[in-house]
């Protein structure tokens, strides 16, 4: 056996008993070798000179066999006679359909023509797509079919987007617009009436009119999107507006809700602090609603006089306690603002929500995933039942597949599913007017007292671990984690207490090197004529900074989650009339639902588990009607805790950002992630 173009040009051998003899050409030889790889991307991939191949990727060998059977004057030859048998290539012209209506979805069955014997069914080709190759499936008598790369891609899509249903599946309606290239592309697709009215409705171009009741000049990019929202509500379907902070989704929320107040009541949902905000926009931008607040009084009684225009106003705590008679109400339309209040679907406040019954549904929020992919499927299971499945099926087709293997096959079918029912802005990309935004990391040195507290408390709670024998609950470790936070605020914070964890030695004095770095830059910032918003999520940690603002005689505005409403709207008007240099605000009470464009400057204290919480907060001072740039400082306590906690933040906007264009991240941790942030040590 010689290799091309190589050996003597004549050649002696003996086949069934005769003696023969061949001439080559040697130049003829090498050419067509030479030729042979150069139309096999597979051989070129993996030649190494010697002119032999070894692949051991199973879907590497089919595409290389692919290729050489479409070569001229190619004879393969078998070791002992066994061969791959590898079926002719087919496409979505070898794919007829059949779609009808099927209760509340759709049912697709349908045939593949593989070659002139071979006839599957769909069932059975996405059966066979379980057990494939790359691009190439094996079939029940062992062969192999060849699919074409955008053709398997796109059954991949209708076996993840649908169920069996007998010989076909069946799909969600609204999953139709992820599967269009499928059905647009099939080589013949019937369906009933249905399906037809479906496919008419879904390609209805609306053209909503602004109402001319609405007071407000719209942005072009507001206008956009409320000819989007007008549309999927002429649907029937849900949207979720999940524009950047600060960029009006209240009043594009109005505008649309305008154009739907005449055939019913409106039902919004919003977190009690945020209320207000949308009392006041109501009566400025849409005087003709009749805006009702759900609260004291004969709650009943509103419900029972409900009548077209009426916006009844809600706090998601009511809607908790109230549920049974919101639900027996049937809405023109509900919104749920700041809906990542219901991104939990074991909560009562979730289970509330999604018994609302309405003809059109919107939420809105910055930040529609904030720690992980169930989240997402929850403000879905709201928007569009059935679109994502049961919570189980989307585990197993996205969630795990997504965060635990990093699929980009799976994030893109997910991320194709759910983008006609979302709209995001980013303010970097509709709003270049608006001021730019600087963030800034302030690393804090600890002193050597700090140091020891810290690395003495770190080995105490890994001690304490190491010795119980089933080892330490999720719960047992994320105590300890807080309590070490808390140390990197202020040492204070666990000698004195405050309020949740008491050390008994009371005498003991640190001082706070994150306090004194604090001290200093607003100082610097008063003295320039700034003002800052300043972030915690600790209470304790804020009565720490407030005595030493007192003692300073540096004036303030404070806000935590037992201030009243109506002091919180007190509070926030004085501080926009410029009482106060520093505004003090918990994280959870005051990360949303404010505008406080006094200040120009923000800083945080501490950092939060989920970075989308702190943007939110930052996003308070950098919206609509900011004129100067701001800055937002980030107090970071290096060789800590804190310091994993920031390199985290990449991760949660990866995720994010890669399914949107982007509550609390510890919940999700398991208990091992959790004790390898006690383990780790920074020299």
């Amino acid at each position: 056996c010689f290799h091309p173009g190589q050996g003597g040009k004549s050649v002696l051998a003996e086949i069934e008993g005769k003696k023969l003899r061949a001439v080559r050409d040697l130049k003829a030889e090498q050419q067509a070798a030479l030729q042979l790889v150069e139309n096999s991307p597979t051989m070129s991939r993996f030649e190494d000179g010697t002119g032999q191949w070894e692949l051991t990727d199973p879907a590497d060998c089919l595409e290389m066999l692919h290729e050489l059977n479409q070569a001229d004057d190619i004879i393969l030859e078998w070791p002992k006679g066994k061969s791959y048998q590898l079926r002719s290539e087919v496409g979505f012209d070898k794919l007829s359909l059949q779609i009808k209506k099927e209760n509340d979805w759709f049912k697709a069955t349908g045939t593949i023509q593989a070659d002139d014997k071979l006839i599957l069914d769909l069932q059975q080709l996405l059966a066979a797509l379980q057990n494939r190759e790359g691009r190439f499936v094996r079939l029940d008598d062992g062969s192999f079919l060849a699919l074409t790369q955008a053709f398997q891609k796109r059954l991949q899509d209708l076996s993840v987007y649908s169920t069996k249903s007998g010989k076909g599946v069946r799909f969600n309606p609204l999953a139709s617009l992820a599967l269009n290239d499928l059905l647009e592309q099939a080589g013949s697709c019937q369906g009933d009436a249905a399906w037809k009215k479906h496919l008419k409705n879904m390609a209805t171009v609306m053209d909503a009119k602004l109402p001319t009741t609405l007071q407000a000049d719209l942005r072009s990019y507001q206008e956009e999107g409320f000819h989007w929202l007008s549309r999927l509500a002429h649907l029937g379907v849900g949207a979720c507006l999940a524009d950047d902070m600060g960029l009006g989704k209240t009043v594009q929320a109005l505008a649309v809700l305008l154009n739907l107040a005449p055939k019913g009541p409106i039902l919004v949902v919003a977190p009690l602090s945020v209320v207000a905000n949308w009392q006041e926009e109501a009566r400025r931008f849409a005087p003709t609603l009749n805006v009702i607040l759900f609260g004291a009084g004969d709650r009943q009684g509103i419900l029972d006089n409900l009548q077209a225009f009426d916006l009844l106003l809600c706090s998601y705590g009511l809607l908790q306690k109230e549920a049974e008679k919101l639900q027996q109400t049937t809405w023109q339309a509900v919104v749920l603002d700041e809906a990542q209040a219901i991104k939990n679907r074991q909560t009562k406040r979730s289970r509330a929500a999604m018994g609302l019954k309405a003809g059109f549904r919107l939420i809105t929020t910055g930040t529609p995933i904030e720690n992980h992919l169930g989240e997402l499927w929850t403000l879905f299971n709201f928007l569009t039942p059935g679109l994502l499945g049961g919570y189980k099926q989307f585990a197993d087709r996205f969630s795990s597949a997504i965060e635990e293997r990093d699929d980009k096959g799976s994030r893109d079918r997910l991320r194709r599913l759910i983008r006609p029912f979302i709209l995001r802005r980013l303010k970097s990309d509709v709003l270049t007017e608006l001021p730019p935004r600087t963030e800034v990391t302030l690393r804090v040195t600890m002193s050597a007292e700090e140091q020891a507290l810290y690395e003495a408390q770190r080995r105490q709670a890994l001690d304490l671990f190491e010795r119980e024998d089933a080892g330490p609950g999720h719960l047992q470790i994320l105590a300890q984690i807080m309590r070490l936070r808390r140390l990197c605020c202020n040492p204070a914070l666990i000698l004195d207490g405050d309020g949740e964890n008491k050390n008994k030695n009371k005498k003991i004095k640190i001082a706070s090197s994150k306090l004194k770095v604090f001290g200093d830059t607003v100082t610097e910032l008063i003295a320039n004529k700034h003002k800052a918003l300043i972030f915690s999520q600790f209470v304790g940690h804020l009565a720490l900074i407030r005595d030493y603002l007192d003692k300073q005689h540096i004036s303030y505005q404070y806000l935590d989650g037992k201030t009243t409403a109506k002091q919180r709207q007190k509070r926030i008007a004085a501080f926009q009339a410029g009482k106060g240099d520093l505004f003090l605000i918990s994280l959870k009470a005051g990360g949303s639902g404010l505008n406080l464009t006094a200040a120009d400057y923000v800083i945080h204290m501490d950092p939060w588990w989920n970075p989308a919480v702190e943007d939110q907060a930052s996003d308070r001072a950098h919206r609509i009607g900011q004129t100067r740039p701001v800055t937002v400082y980030r107090l970071v306590m290096e060789g800590t805790i804190e310091e994993q906690i920031v390199e985290l933040h990449h991760k949660k906007r990866d995720l994010a950002d890669s399914l949107l264009e982007g509550s609390d991240m510890s919940g999700r941790m398991s208990s091992n992630e959790l004790l390898q942030l006690l383990r780790e040590h920074h020299d």
